[in-house]
């Protein structure tokens, strides 16, 4: 017994320096950890179990001598904050993180295990896509990855956190998941490298300007949250699990909650400018709202006109969506549409709340849009909402425009509450454009076109561009004042907590992607 003691350790001791001393330092000169490393710092103490440690490639007609144990992947199981998670961590310092037949064995059945008990799944990305050498097998295994990320979508939480490079078919995996994570200057995905682009295309560009974090995070929006570094990025990984439950007949975590839940929030008196059409930042009125100000952005960098984050209300988590006066006057585009529209799909397949603020002037006019496909794109937002079966809360502060306003969670597509502060403006469109449409031959003939126009617009406002109107008609619940939002929205919260809705049985809706 002790031989074969002795043996075991020593393969586990392989194992567990299963790269080149060679590949290690090359690692760390980058400044990036080693797999296990990333595990370590990752989970809980001592609470990682791992999976197939022994396992090794069985390509042998194929010039792969080594035979290496874990084959260039790491998985197992393990907890965050004592909750279940399971982990798969590409080793870059085996095989350079490819993957192959026995890697993409291993990837399926912890991805499996994930499903099947009903745990978060988390990918630790740092590999150098199919391994050339295995051919088409390879390639099989990334469609078992992909066939496995979609059947777990909506089921358990997926995040990747790319931490190296993740280039050609290895991008779809994280691509499908929940959350993509990148490190600033380390991280890199593309489908085609520089060199192919320059050859194909005859365009210069560099790794990072192609597939870095800065360009995934403001420019392709592929990117959910972005860091400095490895030890941020996997702080940032635990930080978003704790508002996500574990699986989708799961609620979401509840935290004891210090911050008052009857609190009034008096700054938000004097948020407003006195020019409607001055823009001021709503992350302040969601700071005011939420449980100690903390609120988790989503793809911060991109399509700034609208943000969503996951905050707590009462001690529960939700998923916040609002416009941004302070990017483009908060209008509905293409890119934000599409942002807030993924969000909200998630929050509702995952039981999470939805508290949407609401200061939306219209979409975004232009021939671009148009050409874009505006309407596909902001349809896509209107299908979340009307799609979405968790409790919902509005609160409209000023500008609540057009279609737009109906896209933004209006109580007739299906909004549960909705509060409107009396600075709220429901109307087809703004004041000024109404008057000109309305009034066009009156204004030609008047004698003073520019002192009817504006006796003409004060009077649509006071008339059209108040919350009272819609007030009259139950188109909004309530009317209140803004010291009061907290309050309002814990209670409306606490008073649709039970909420259920049946729907009609079907395979699945047909959303205009």
């Amino acid at each position: 017994m002790s031989e074969r003691l002795l043996d075991l350790e020593n393969r586990r001791s392989a194992a567990l320096n299963a790269g080149s001393e060679r590949s290690v330092q090359r690692q760390q000169e980058k400044g990036k950890m080693l797999a296990r490393e990333r595990i370590e710092y990752l989970l809980d103490a001592g609470s990682f179990h791992e999976l197939d440690m022994l396992a090794r490639h069985r390509a042998h007609d194929v010039g792969l001598d080594e035979r290496p144990y874990t084959d260039g992947i790491i998985t197992g199981w393990g907890t965050i904050d004592g909750r279940k998670v399971f982990v798969s961590s590409q080793d870059f310092t085996v095989f350079g993180g490819a993957l192959g037949e026995v890697f993409a064995e291993k990837t399926h059945k912890v991805m499996d295990l994930a499903e099947s008990v009903g745990a978060p799944m988390i990918g630790l990305n740092d590999g150098a896509g199919a391994r050339i050498q295995e051919g088409v097998v390879s390639l099989a295994g990334y469609g078992g990855i992909f066939r496995r990320n979609v059947r777990a979508s909506g089921v358990i939480p997926q995040i990747s956190v790319v931490m190296g490079p993740c280039a050609g078919g290895a991008v779809y995996s994280p691509a499908m998941t929940d959350f993509i994570f990148m490190v600033r200057d380390t991280s890199h995905m593309f489908i085609t490298g520089p060199d192919v682009v320059k050859t194909v295309t005859g365009e210069d560009v560099t790794l990072e300007e192609l597939g870095g974090a800065g360009s995934h995070s403001t420019k392709s929006g592929v990117a959910s949250f972005v860091a400095p570094d490895e030890e941020t990025v996997l702080d940032d990984v635990k930080l978003l699990l704790s508002f996500l439950p574990s699986n989708n007949l799961d609620g979401p975590p509840v935290l004891d909650c210090s911050d008052d839940p009857d609190r009034d929030c008096p700054s938000l008196t004097d948020v407003l400018p006195e020019n409607a059409n001055v823009p001021y930042d709503m992350k302040n009125v969601i700071a005011e709202v939420v449980d100690d100000g903390d609120f988790m952005e989503y793809q911060a960098g991109w399509a700034g006109s609208i943000f969503c984050g996951f905050a707590r209300i009462d001690g529960r988590s939700i998923g916040v969506v609002g416009n941004q006066p302070m990017i483009m006057a908060g209008v509905l585009d293409i890119e934000s549409s599409e942002k807030a529209a993924r969000f909200v799909r998630f929050c509702d397949a995952f039981n999470i709340p939805l508290l949407t603020f609401v200061d939306v002037p219209g979409f975004l006019p232009g021939v671009d849009q148009e050409h874009g496909g505006i309407i596909r794109h902001g349809a896509k937002l209107l299908y979340a909402y009307c799609e979405a079966t968790v409790p919902r809360v509005q609160v409209i502060t000023r500008k609540a425009y057009g279609g737009a306003y109906v896209v933004m969670d209006s109580k007739s597509v299906g909004c549960d509450v909705s509060y409107a502060w009396p600075t709220a403006e429901l109307a087809v469109m703004g004041p000024q454009g109404a008057v000109e449409i309305l009034n066009r031959r009156e204004l030609q003939q008047a004698a003073d076109p520019v002192s009817r126009k504006e006796e003409l617009v004060n009077d649509y406002t006071e008339k059209y561009a108040n919350p009272y109107v819609a007030a009259e008609r139950g188109i909004i619940d309530a009317v209140i004042d803004p010291v009061e939002t907290r309050r309002k929205v814990i209670a409306a919260f606490r008073m649709i907590a039970t909420k259920r809705e049946d729907l009609p049985k079907r395979k699945h809706g047909n959303i205009p992607l």
